[in-house]
């Protein structure tokens, strides 16, 4: 450990925080006198306030990710690919952030091509290097991977206000590893949701950790590859390629192009006039009055002061009581009445089916073993009508009972008379449909409704749950921590509580939503227009998509011969073979051998640079050049639709997409998995 006089680098993951004070504040927005939604930028402005006070760091900048994507987005179009647009009110944020760190004079960092991320790895190992200590401010478990002595993560804390430290202690703890490093490969193998990295399929956080426990690397379980056994071997075989790809994926980047210097990144005194005019024109009176009335013996407009004279600063309460924690404030299950009923016969069903047949409207939900609506198999279904007050019904293994369960269930789907409410309602249309069950009757989705009334939020139950109903759920995570495990293995009464919820939630959303819908004068759209299209895009999605597979083999014939002749003329300019699909082979010929570049670009690992990129500003330099584009090119062009789709066909021969309603924020309708348009 470095003595507690080393001069301090902050270092801002911008858009991380930005994010997080902008959900913060979706229960209770803040909107100026204009009604523009402030939210974000005052969290944002409460962060930096906060470490300038309290922290009063020696260096510090603000890392945003640049415009355009990285070599991630090229190399991988799927990265991150799931996420849903930004929303406005962030994107309208962003200027006015950039703003008001100007009139901080907080300097802003942007690489090209490079992500917030590898900026900040990049800048933390260079400056301690030179004998800094580092904070990377960030809620993302990412930069575990980066911590030393010198370099933490100070992370705000997930309830409660404040920050917490991690230091390589906290990390290997927390990830159950022996070193820091170790969460690249920890990733790798487990995969990451939000950055859409697919990881080896099949393997959860607890195998992983006693992977990497054992043979402590990736490369330490491939070269064991023959000790394992049964389907952990299958797994492991079946994912190298896709696991190693995901390490790349998940290894924040150290060598961007940008590099530390001490004067460009020294804090400076803030220019007072220019923060009285950002801070007056977004109407943050709270936050002018504490710059420019301080703490006794401060000098007015020093936010640089030592920390000892600031300690008594208010700024992170400000932030607690504006919810800057997503779980502050929050009720759970465990906190609210309830009555949930597990019906454990057919006697005790039908009495259920009597009193629901004898109400308007009924929330309903079904769980599944699978995402997939098409394959998955019933484990439960539930079943609202009132606030706090759910009923479930198990559906076993045994199809006899399940078809048997379902029969008696039948005359309340089938009732037209009675309104039909769900969250993302479509998957409980189509998995019911696949058991011969007809659900007929209005509908109402939450999760559309929701949309139309928010569509630059999120829509899933748990965001709506915490901004509308100051809730909690159970999350599917904390139920299913293991990805090897069955959602049948779930003890009963575990399984019940999760799944009564989401129905319970969901009527209560509907509650919340309905007169919304009305107030904004969206109710005719809503039933109109949304609704009657989700059971036709259901029927869609299950009525699939012939693939003509002739077509497309012959296609891949006729690519595969264009690729030979290609090939064949590189290796005669090059004067001999080599392997077109090794980066590093590509760029011994392109710059060793027949020198296209002067100083050409190399990676970390000492290998040259040969993406698209590079390759397109020399394609006029040697013929080899734009033949090795065109040879990739068509490589691109199999591997991702040619050979692909055939793959993605059901067992009926066909494809089947899925329609979308509440991605795209303009309104129109998205296809994914594949995206058909």
């Amino acid at each position: 450990m470095l003595p507690s006089q080393a001069e301090r680098l902050f270092l801002l993951d911008a858009y991380a925080l930005i994010f997080r004070a902008y959900y913060a504040f979706i229960r209770a927005p803040r909107l100026d006198s204009s009604g523009r939604d402030t939210g974000a930028v005052f969290g944002f402005a409460l962060t930096l306030l906060d470490i300038l006070e309290k922290e009063s760091p020696h260096y510090l900048a603000v890392v945003f990710d640049p415009p355009g994507g990285s070599f991630r987005h090229r190399e991988y179009p799927e990265y991150k690919a799931q996420r849903e647009e930004t929303p406005e009110a962030i994107r309208l944020a962003v200027p006015l952030i950039k703003e008001l760190l100007a009139a901080f004079r907080v300097p802003v960092v942007e690489v090209p091509d490079f992500e917030a991320d590898d900026a900040i790895g990049t800048l933390a190992r260079q400056a301690a290097a030179e004998g800094l200590e580092v904070r990377m401010v960030t809620p993302d478990k990412d930069f575990g991977q980066l911590v030393t002595d010198t370099i933490r993560i100070y992370r705000p804390k997930t309830s409660g206000g404040g920050y917490e430290t991690w230091g390589p202690e906290e990390v290997t703890a927390k990830f159950g590893l022996s070193r820091p490093e170790q969460m690249i490969d920890y990733l790798a193998l487990v995969g990451d949701a939000s950055d859409n990295i697919p990881g080896c399929k099949g393997i959860g956080a607890k195998t992983a950790e006693k992977l990497l426990a054992d043979y402590d690397s990736i490369d330490g379980i491939y070269a064991n590859v023959d000790a394992f056994k049964g389907a952990l071997a299958r797994k492991i075989a079946e994912g190298e390629e896709q696991t190693r790809f995901s390490r790349y994926l998940a290894t924040i980047r150290t060598d961007a192009p940008i590099a530390f210097d001490r004067d460009t990144f020294r804090r400076v005194a803030p220019d007072m006039e220019a923060v009285r005019a950002c801070f007056g024109a977004l109407e943050f009176r709270s936050l002018l009055r504490r710059v420019e009335a301080p703490a006794p013996d401060v000098p007015a407009g020093d936010l640089f002061a030592d920390k000892a004279a600031t300690d008594a600063s208010p700024v992170a309460d400000l932030f607690a009581d504006g919810a800057a924690s997503a779980t502050a404030g929050l009720r759970s299950l465990a906190e609210v009445p309830h009555d949930y009923i597990i019906l454990e016969n057919d006697s005790e069903i039908a009495d259920c089916v009597r009193t629901l047949s004898a109400v308007p409207r009924f929330a309903f939900d079904t769980e599944t073993d699978s995402k997939d609506a098409l394959v998955a198999q019933l484990v439960a279904v539930t079943f609202a009508a009132e606030s706090g007050r759910a009923y479930f019904i198990s559906m076993p293994e045994d199809a006899d009972v399940v078809r048997r369960r379902l029969d008696l269930l039948r005359p309340l789907w089938d009732d037209a008379a009675i309104g039909k409410v769900g969250q993302n309602i479509k998957y409980d249309l189509q998995v019911l449909a696949r058991y011969g069950v007809e659900v007929r009757g209005t509908l109402f989705d939450t999760m559309i409704a929701h949309y139309l009334l928010f569509p630059d939020l999120r829509h899933g139950m748990d965001e709506m749950a915490e901004s509308l109903l100051s809730y909690r759920t159970i999350r599917y995570d904390e139920l299913m921590p293991d990805k090897e495990r069955s959602i049948r293995d779930v003890p009963l009464q575990q399984l019940a509580d999760y799944a009564m919820e989401d129905a319970d939630i969901t009527w209560q959303l509907y509650e919340r939503l309905s007169p919304l819908l009305d107030e904004a004068g969206m109710t005719d759209l809503f039933c109109r227009i949304e609704m009657p299209l989700v059971p036709v895009l259901a029927s869609m999605e299950r009525a699939g998509v012939m693939l003509d597979v002739d077509v497309l083999n012959r296609t891949a014939s006729g690519l595969n011969e264009e690729m030979q002749r290609i090939e064949e003329e590189i290796y005669r300019h090059a004067g001999h073979p080599f392997n077109i699909n090794s980066p590093s082979q590509v760029g011994a010929v392109l710059f060793d051998e027949l020198a296209v570049a002067d100083k050409p670009k190399k990676t970390k690992s000492g290998t040259y640079s040969t993406n698209e990129e590079i390759l397109t500003k020399l394609r006029d330099r040697h013929p080899v050049v734009p033949l090795i584009l065109d040879y990739r090119g068509l490589k691109k062009l199999l591997s991702t639709y040619v050979d692909t789709l055939p793959r993605m066909r059901y067992p009926d021969g066909k494809l089947h997409t899925s329609f979308n309603q509440t991605v795209a924020t303009t309104g129109r309708l998205s296809s994914s998995n594949p995206n058909l348009q």
